[in-house]
């Protein structure tokens, strides 16, 4: 944790960190965090101080580099709609990673799991952006990664061209307006329910099942936050 911070009688960082998990688990406004954590603005400058040092994401990253098991790794995204407190961010709301979509203004979050189901990446687009388009990026640093995991929205020839060439399977099932059927590894594709899984149990966080906060960077962290304590911790 950041130490040495300035300010006269300063809030012990665990009951701190106690008030932000409570506000991401209830989904409450900041300024209703029970007194028992402090005053409710040190809890929420606290949380806004360390989001802008991207300390959350840093931590997940950590975590999950120490015990990641990508011998297979599955890709998705899900849904998170904005409500009207996320608007009003500075530069707009596509620079604050919110877009329409079939269900109104919402946020992506994409993510990989490993292969027990572990959230261990994370990025955030708005609604409207394609899976397809974002996947490489997820993909790029995983290392030892011998299937790749997909739903149809993956089904390009282009990505499953860049999973070959980086010594990975891609068990994706194709479109069914493909001219050629795809051969798929159908008992391999079962465990892709634990991406579906990893998602429900985030969205059990408040949140992050709803996006309350303006910031991209600030509802990061409750994502990152959210996926090490549930998997990570």
């Amino acid at each position: 944790m950041p130490r040495n911070q300035p300010g006269a009688r300063r809030v012990d960082d665990r009951r701190v960190i106690s008030g932000i998990l409570h506000v991401l688990k209830i989904g409450c406004r900041w300024q209703d965090c029970p007194a028992a954590y402090g005053p409710s603005t040190t809890v929420y400058n606290r949380f806004n101080r360390w989001s802008r040092r991207q300390f959350w994401l840093k931590l997940l990253e950590a975590l999950a580099a120490l015990g990641t098991v990508t011998r297979s790794t599955a890709v998705d995204s899900t849904y998170i709609k904005a409500q009207r407190s996320a608007f009003g961010g500075k530069k707009g709301a596509k620079a604050q990673a919110i877009g329409p979509s079939r269900g109104g203004q919402t946020t992506k979050i994409h993510a990989l799991t490993d292969v027990v189901g572990r959230p261990f990446k994370l990025i955030l687009t708005p609604g409207n952006v394609s899976d397809v388009t974002i996947a490489p990026g997820l993909l790029a640093d995983v290392q030892g990664a011998c299937y790749v995991l997909a739903d149809k929205g993956y089904d390009a020839d282009a990505l499953r061209k860049t999973v070959r060439l980086a010594g990975a399977v891609p068990v994706i099932p194709g479109r069914i307006t493909r001219k050629k059927k795809i051969p798929l590894d159908k008992k391999r594709y079962r465990d892709r329910h634990l991406i579906e899984n990893a998602f429900c149990r985030l969205k059990d966080f408040r949140r992050v099942a709803t996006r309350y906060d303006k910031l991209a960077a600030n509802f990061m962290s409750a994502v990152a936050l959210a996926a090490t304590l549930a998997f990570w911790l």
